[in-house]
C-alpha cells in the first residue's frame, strides 16, 4: 500500500463541512440527481468553456464526487479479469462498435492490480493527493464494459469512502490517510456476481450502507462511518443479485433504505435492518435506483426495455396492489436511472430514445430519437437536463417544450455520471475528468 501526497498545508485544513454547492455522493445530495442550482453551463467543447481538466490515473466508470474544495474519483491500475461467456450490449447488431459501445481497456502496471481514490482540487484541478491500495485476493470477472472501479465514493465532507468489486473498502481522510479499512470479501462472503459488483456506498447519518447481494450471500450491511463497524445487518437470502444502489428516504419520521435487486424491490428501516416492505417481481439486471420527489419514487428496474413506475413509499408488506401509482410495463432504459425534475420524468434508453413522462400520470409527453448509447444516468438543474452519451457527446435538454437546445462533444468516450458542484459539470471520461463551466 502506499500514498502520494501532493497537497500543501492549507488544503489539508480546509474547512471540511459539506456546502449547498457540493455534490457528495452519486446522484447528488439527494440522491435524485438533482441540482438546486442556476448558471450551469449549455454549451462547450473539449477546448470552449472548460475550467480545467485533469488525467486520471487508471481507469473505471465510477462517476466523480465533489466535497468542499475537494473532487473526489476512484480507478482501477491494472489488468482484471474478464468475464467468460456473451457480454450483453446496450447497442445491437453490427453498428454497436461505431454507436460508440467498445470494452473499456485496462491500464497494465507492473502485473499487479491497484485501486486508486484520486483527490483533485476543485478550484483548478491540480493533484491534492492519490492513494493507491493493491487488489487482495481472487480477482472477480467482471463484463468488458466496465471493471472493479465501478462503485462510485461517497463524502460526508470530513472522508471519503472508496469501495471496490473484491469486496475491499477504506475510509480515508482529507489529506489521502486511512483511517480504517476491510475486506468484506474475505470477512463475510466473496463477492461473486455475474458481470462485477458495482453498487455504491450510501451515507445515511452516522451509517455507512452497503448493499451486496452476491450468489454466495446477500446482505444489506450498516457500518459506523467513523469506525467500520458492524452496526447491523439484514440477512437477504442466497442467490440474489443486485447492481443498484440504496437510497435512503425520510417517510413519515421514519428513515427507509430502498433497494432494486433481482427479486423485487425491498424498503428497510435504516435503524435496524428491519424488512418493512416489498414490491413488485423478478428483474434479471437490476441496476438503476429510485429518485424521491414530493412523496413518491420513481424508478425502473433495469434490463432490456424493463418497467418503470411510481410507488409511494412507506407501506408494510407486499404493496404492489396498494401503494403503486402508476407503471408502464416497458420501455426504460437497461443501465441508467431515471430523473424526476420539474414534475416530469426524464430517461434515455438502450437505443438513444429521450423521453419525457409526466410524474403524476405516468403518460408520454415528448418522445426523440438521437445517436449514442448511453450508459451515464441524466442529471438536472437549471431548467435544464443532461444526458451523456458513451461517444462523449452531451446532449442538453431544456425543460421548456422540451427541446434539446445542445450538443457538445468532448471527444473522448464517457461512461460515468456527471457531477453538478458550484455552478459547474465535472464529467469523467476514460482518460480525464473535466470541469465544463466558468474559470472563475
Amino acid at each position: 500500500m502506499s500514498r502520494f501526497f501532493l497537497a500543501a498545508l492549507p488544503f489539508v485544513l480546509a474547512s471540511a463541512s459539506l456546502g449547498a454547492a457540493d455534490w457528495p455522493n452519486w446522484r447528488g445530495p439527494l440522491a435524485s440527481g438533482v441540482s438546486p442550482e442556476s448558471g450551469l453551463p449549455e454549451r462547450w467543447s473539449a477546448t470552449e468553456n472548460v475550467a480545467w481538466k485533469a488525467r486520471l490515473t487508471g481507469v473505471g466508470v465510477s462517476s466523480p464526487i465533489v466535497a468542499g474544495d475537494h473532487v473526489y474519483v476512484t480507478s482501477q491500475l491494472g489488468a482484471g479479469v474478464r468475464q467468460p461467456g456473451n457480454h450483453p450490449r446496450l447497442a445491437q447488431g453490427a453498428g454497436a462498435a461505431g454507436s460508440g459501445e467498445r470494452a473499456l481497456e485496462a491500464t497494465v502496471a507492473d502485473d499487479r492490480t491497484y485501486f486508486v481514490v484520486q483527490a483533485f482540487a476543485r478550484a483548478d484541478g491540480r493533484l491534492l493527493w492519490e492513494h493507491r491500495m493493491e487488489a487482495a485476493g481472487e480477482l472477480p470477472g467482471v463484463h468488458d464494459k466496465h471493471n472493479m472501479a465501478s462503485s462510485s465514493p461517497v463524502s460526508d465532507g470530513r472522508m471519503v469512502y472508496a469501495w471496490f468489486a473484491t469486496g475491499q473498502i477504506v475510509a480515508l481522510d482529507r489529506a489521502g490517510n486511512v483511517v480504517w479499512q476491510r475486506h468484506l470479501g474475505k470477512e463475510i462472503s466473496p463477492f461473486d456476481i455475474n458481470w462485477g459488483h458495482s453498487s455504491s456506498p450510501t451515507l445515511h447519518g452516522n451509517l455507512l450502507l452497503l448493499l451486496c447481494d452476491h450468489g454466495p450471500a446477500s446482505y444489506l450491511l450498516a457500518v459506523d462511518k467513523e469506525t467500520g463497524t458492524q452496526v447491523w445487518k439484514a440477512d437477504r437470502g442466497r442467490g440474489r443479485t443486485s447492481y443498484s444502489t440504496p437510497v435512503v428516504v425520510d417517510v413519515n419520521g421514519r428513515s427507509e433504505v430502498i433497494v432494486n435487486s433481482s427479486e423485487r424491490v425491498d424498503a428497510y428501516d435504516a435503524k435496524d435492518g428491519t424488512l418493512l416492505w416489498h414490491v413488485g417481481g423478478s428483474n434479471q439486471f437490476p441496476i438503476p435506483v429510485a429518485s424521491y420527489e414530493n412523496g413518491m419514487l420513481y424508478m425502473s428496474r433495469g434490463y432490456r426495455s424493463g418497467p418503470y413506475m411510481a410507488v409511494r413509499p412507506g407501506g408494510r408488506g407486499d404493496v404492489t396492489a396498494t401503494h403503486v401509482a402508476w407503471q408502464v410495463p416497458t420501455g426504460a432504459p437497461y443501465v441508467s436511472s431515471l430523473v424526476q425534475y420539474q414534475g416530469r420524468v426524464y430517461m434515455a434508453n438502450d437505443v438513444g430514445v429521450l423521453t419525457v413522462i409526466d410524474a403524476k400520470t405516468g403518460q408520454r409527453v415528448w418522445q426523440e430519437r438521437t445517436p449514442g448509447v448511453f450508459s451515464a444516468s441524466p442529471v438536472a438543474g437549471d431548467g435544464k437536463v443532461y444526458f451523456l452519451s458513451e461517444t462523449g457527446e452531451t446532449m442538453v435538454l431544456s425543460t421548456k417544450g422540451p427541446s434539446i437546445v445542445a450538443r457538445n462533444d468532448l471527444g473522448e468516450r464517457t461512461l460515468a455520471s456527471p457531477a453538478i458542484a458550484g455552478g459547474r459539470l465535472f464529467i469523467r471520461t476514460d482518460g480525464h475528468i473535466y470541469a465544463i463551466g466558468s474559470r472563475k
